[in-house]
């Protein structure tokens, strides 16, 4: 822009030399008129085509965009702070030695030989991480190697659950080890669960198309549902989610599923656990750099490079799922994931609710 300017104005300047008489004068004031309108259109060009437009700068406020700060450290540790000042008025913040739920212990992955504890977030790239854990131990040359059925066999892929340990064992893990956390906007989390088992369900993993949708669709679903065969929609989930009264009960019937929808607190307690980081699905990329560094393992694995902007939130999409969904059952919703959307500094979606 700053060149755009000074081409501008040596084009103003050109018109010093010019005489004033009238013949002069005219031809000077058409020559100013003209770089006037140049350097309206300059500005107006350079409004589309810079890489920091309002919409940039809007989302470098959103928690952990990389452009925010140049140290991305920095970014990691106000978000840590910003997450204890969350947790302050819970009763066991940073305190490990509570009792953890089983839950929770299922869900937390242990890499003795690096000293590393991840605590799996389904539908934020849990999978690839447990990939970059598998291969830091040097079982597998690349991700590439592993074979799928082996990801989540945590009897053989190396990283056993924390459940499986002793209490005195877990208790010095968690005292000891790098603790991390990956996490990414509640309500798109969602979505992406909706998507991946009940919109685009695998062949491998039927029992979410045909146990859980039909228990879900015959519960909330009126008139005939069994005459329907119209698979789950997204109000539906929703309006299950938010059910206080009901839900317990189906999840209970659902089982080790529900991991794909339960909250970041039930999965994974971090106000009792106290990650050393978190990492944000949104910033994947240079979370991921970063955390690598901190675990000790940035030598022996890194991270694919990621497309500017392709974790980036879609509020479009957002928008476009909820947009059936009745202001009643958003509201149930939210009150569900609130404790998630606070702790990790993700803003209130107001334009759902209100």
């Amino acid at each position: 822009m700053t060149t755009y300017l000074l081409q501008a104005l040596g084009c103003l300047a050109c018109t010093g030399g010019l005489g004033i008489n009238e013949e002069a004068m005219r031809f000077h004031w058409r020559v100013f008129l003209a770089c006037a309108w140049l350097l309206l259109l300059l500005v107006l060009i350079d409004r589309h085509v810079s890489p920091r437009s309002a919409n940039a700068e809007s989302e470098a406020k959103t928690p952990g965009n990389q452009s925010s700060v140049a140290d991305w450290g920095v970014v990691v540790k106000r978000r840590s702070e910003m997450f204890s000042s969350g947790c302050k008025n819970k009763e066991h913040q940073g305190d490990t030695q509570v009792s953890l739920s089983k839950l929770v212990l299922d869900n937390i992955v242990v890499s003795d030989q690096h000293h590393i504890l991840f605590c799996e977030t389904p539908e934020a790239s849990d999978t690839y991480w447990k990939k970059l854990l598998i291969v830091a131990s040097g079982a597998f040359s690349s991700v590439k190697d592993i074979p799928e059925n082996l990801v989540h066999d945590h009897k053989k892929n190396g990283l056993p659950r924390l459940s499986s340990l002793a209490p005195l064992e877990i208790m010095h893990r968690l005292n000891t080890y790098f603790k991390f956390i990956i996490v990414r906007d509640p309500f798109e989390r969602l979505i992406s669960t909706f998507e991946d088992k009940f919109l685009f369900n695998k062949p491998s993993e039927p029992w979410y198309k045909h146990t859980i949708s039909h228990a879900i669709i015959h519960k909330y679903r009126t008139g005939f549902p069994f005459l329907d065969d119209t698979g789950l929609v997204f109000d539906e989930f929703v309006r299950y989610l938010g059910d206080v009264e009901q839900r317990s009960h189906m999840d209970w019937q659902f089982g080790e599923h529900i991991i794909h929808w339960a909250t970041y607190v039930e999965l994974c307690a971090p106000c009792d656990v106290g990650y050393d980081v978190i990492g944000h699905h949104e910033t994947l990329e240079r979370d991921a750099t970063h955390i690598l560094s901190r675990a000790g393992i940035g030598h022996l694995v890194s991270y694919p490079f990621v497309p500017a902007g392709i974790m980036r939130y879609n509020k479009t999409k957002v928008e476009r799922y909820f947009s059936g969904v009745s202001k009643r059952d958003i509201r149930r919703l939210y009150e569900r994931y609130q404790e998630d959307f606070h702790l990790f500094g993700y803003p209130t979606p107001d334009f759902l609710l209100n």
